[in-house]
């Protein structure tokens, strides 16, 4: 997780940077910066008037240019930044989209149910034609989303019986509008009465339904008894400009902020005494005050501070945030982390996305978890002061240079997507690379892995984790106080031969203990030509002897050093391999007596063998003799076998000792050798 948030934050940073990359670059190509004033006298009347419609500013009775540009000063000052995304915005030429109505719940729950936010829905009676045609509604629709006002069409057919409930026998414009100045407030409806049915028309009647709602200030006096009064809002804004009403981005915010930030119009049209503007730090018109508990701040001196709806939204919920909005970030932060994996993963591409998918899953399962303790943490009434200091925070912090070149990059990277999402993928083939190399370095196997290799190893880890539990969480070797796995029985009753047996990973071979087969010394070979014949009965008889005679030892030595070979002779039946072939040196001869190996001419070094292995001479799986320098390996249980053997065994599915058929996946009492009985007299 940490990795991925270093990755991510990386990644940012190279945003950061590449964005003041392309500001140099555009200011050495057009010698100019987006921050920079533009004059609008040496724009041209369509850039003017661009301007104007996203200010939502009305044009329709100013043919003059000379008009149009006195306009534009009075609404706010112009940079290039703004007149860039007017422009584009202009030239884009994307459809918006309209809702269209099925009844009355479907409209109560979009436009009456909706408390921050604005509609107009065009109702078409039933047998009547649509109040505005279809292309200004279209031009309608399109010059009202910009300042997030949403659209919709009610036709009567559908649900007459609330049409005649509300009075739409005719058809007309419904324009929504939350009636209070509270949050989550009543909403009202307004119907338009107007004869023009021009979308110049219709759009001066929303603008000015929406700007009632923002409080007006004509005089000093009122401003004076405004700025001095403390209330609810702890953020006011301020627009001190020489129009009419204020731009339709304005009262639009206005409905988006209803509850966080007040707005306040102060029109300073018809003002002889401006001295308290002055006493205030107010020295020029139009400024865009924004003043908080912390001071005065006026708004677009810093970067990407442009007089806009997009501009001015980011920058006051960056000031003033909802809970939803900081819950829609964190959503968007984890999600770019989680989608690191796809790159941070190595191996085949249906690993990669399998792996993504359940970061994906895991990260926003736990995000969302992790929220819900905060929301009720958040409702309790003794956290206002918590509250309150952590809006303080914010405020202080998102007011600083730094934060609005932020936001000016968050403006210009979501107004380009695909530019953000071709950093992002170099990004992550970046991390790729890197993580790749880093990895082969390392001899990691999982790099070269191919699609079905890790399919086929997915799936044993899947069936042994669903039919297999305790194979798969037990690793070789671990300690264990008891003499036998009470598992095993019960595992035996689960899984009894007659049914499938489940797959098991061979994850567990490797930690397999193994050595080479090493001898201590060796007979000449005249003295085994001359003694092999003539001694062979003799030998076999007093090997007998040796044996019987060691059994006589003690009854407790038979029954703890020959357990397993009792076993396997019990459990391999008529098919599996005995113990007598199986021959087992549980201690060292004594009285002379030596075993020998293939040649018949060494003497094994027990040395070398694990403690807890059983000494013998044989290999029961290929029945054949282990050679001087040949490979053993040992199961749990205690038996040895030649390593390629016992792994090919093994591997075939086979998870038992071919001789005791105890489990090869688990620990068994490690087998002590007895102590030799002292020869020596008790003192």
């Amino acid at each position: 997780m940490w990795v991925k948030l270093c990755c991510l934050l990386l990644y940012f940073l190279a945003l950061f940077v590449l964005a003041r990359v392309f500001e140099a670059v555009a200011w050495y190509e057009s010698g100019f910066l987006a921050t920079q004033l533009v004059d609008p006298v040496a724009l041209s009347f369509r850039k003017l008037r661009t301007i104007l419609e996203c200010r939502g500013l009305g044009h329709s009775g100013l043919p003059e240019k000379k008009d149009v540009r006195e306009l534009v000063e009075k609404s706010g000052d112009l940079m290039e930044g703004e007149l860039y995304s007017a422009l584009k915005e202009e030239e884009a030429s994307e459809s918006v989209s309209s809702t269209n109505f099925s009844g009355e719940m479907h409209f109560y729950e979009l436009v009456e149910d909706t408390k921050d936010g604005i509609w107009l829905v065009q109702v078409i009676a039933n047998d009547r034609s649509p109040l505005v045609g279809k292309v200004h509604w279209q031009k309608m629709v399109k010059k009202v989303s910009r300042f997030g006002i949403r659209t919709g069409t009610f036709n009567c057919s559908s649900d007459p019986r609330y049409c005649k409930r509300r009075g739409w026998l005719k058809s007309t414009l419904i324009m929504s509008v939350p009636q209070t100045s509270t949050s989550k407030g009543k909403v009202m409806l307004k119907e338009y009465s107007g004869r023009k049915i021009e979308v110049e028309h219709i759009f001066k009647w929303i603008t000015a339904h929406a700007a009632s709602r923002i409080k007006t200030i004509y005089n000093s006096e009122h401003l004076k008894e405004e700025w001095n009064r403390s209330d609810q809002y702890r953020v006011k804004i301020y627009l001190f400009a020489n129009l009419d009403q204020p731009p339709a981005f304005f009262s639009a915010l206005s409905v988006k902020f209803t509850g966080r930030v007040e707005f306040i119009f102060v029109n300073v049209e018809n003002w002889d005494n401006k001295s308290y503007m002055a006493e205030i730090g107010i020295y020029k018109t139009p400024s865009y005050i924004l003043r908080t508990p912390e001071g005065i701040y006026r708004y677009g001196n810093n970067t990407g501070e442009f007089i806009s709806l997009r501009a001015m939204d980011s920058f006051l919920r960056s000031l003033q945030p909802e809970v939803n909005d900081l819950f829609v970030l964190s959503l968007v932060l984890v999600n770019l982390m989680a989608w690191m994996d796809l790159f941070i993963t190595q191996g085949a591409t249906i690993k990669r996305f399998v792996v993504l998918i359940s970061t994906l899953g895991t990260y926003n399962s736990l995000l969302i978890i992790s929220w819900l303790p905060v929301l009720g943490f958040l409702q309790l009434p003794y956290l206002d002061s918590f509250y309150e200091y952590s809006l303080k925070l914010f405020r202080y912090s998102n007011t600083t240079t730094l934060a609005s070149w932020v936001r000016a990059d968050w403006m210009f990277y979501s107004s380009h997507p695909a530019l953000f999402l071709s950093t992002y993928l170099g990004h992550g083939l970046l991390i790729d690379y890197f993580e790749k190399k880093r990895r082969r370095n390392n001899n990691t196997d999982e790099v070269n892995a191919n699609n079905l290799e890790w399919l086929s190893s997915l799936w044993d880890w899947y069936t042994s984790y669903l039919f297999h539990p305790i194979a798969s969480f037990q690793h070789f070797p671990f300690d264990s106080d008891w003499d036998e796995d009470p598992d095993l029985f019960l595992e035996r009753l689960a899984f009894p031969d007659l049914w499938l047996h489940p797959l098991i990973p061979t994850d567990y071979i490797k930690n397999l203990p193994m050595w080479r087969f090493q001898c201590l010394g060796a007979h000449s070979d005249e003295e085994m030509l001359e003694t092999f014949p003539d001694s062979e009965s003799d030998s076999d008889s007093e090997n007998k002897e040796v044996f019987s005679s060691d059994r006589e030892v003690s009854e407790d030595d038979e029954l703890s050093t020959f357990q397993g070979c009792s076993e396997g002779e019990r459990r391999c039946g008529v098919g599996a391999c005995s113990c007598a072939s199986h021959y087992c040196h549980h201690e060292p001869r004594e009285r002379g007596a030596r075993s020998y190996s293939s040649a018949g001419d060494l003497e094994p070094d027990w040395s070398a063998w694990p403690s807890d292995m059983l000494h013998c001479t044989e290999c029961v799986v290929c029945l054949e003799n282990f050679a001087k320098g040949c490979l053993l390996m040992g199961l749990p249980c205690g038996h040895v076998f030649h390593q390629n053997c016992i792994v090919m065994w093994l591997a075939g599915g086979r998870h038992c000792c071919p001789v005791c058929r105890w489990a090869s996946y688990k620990k068994k009492q490690p087998y002590t050798h007895p102590q030799p009985l002292s020869s020596e007299p008790p003192s």
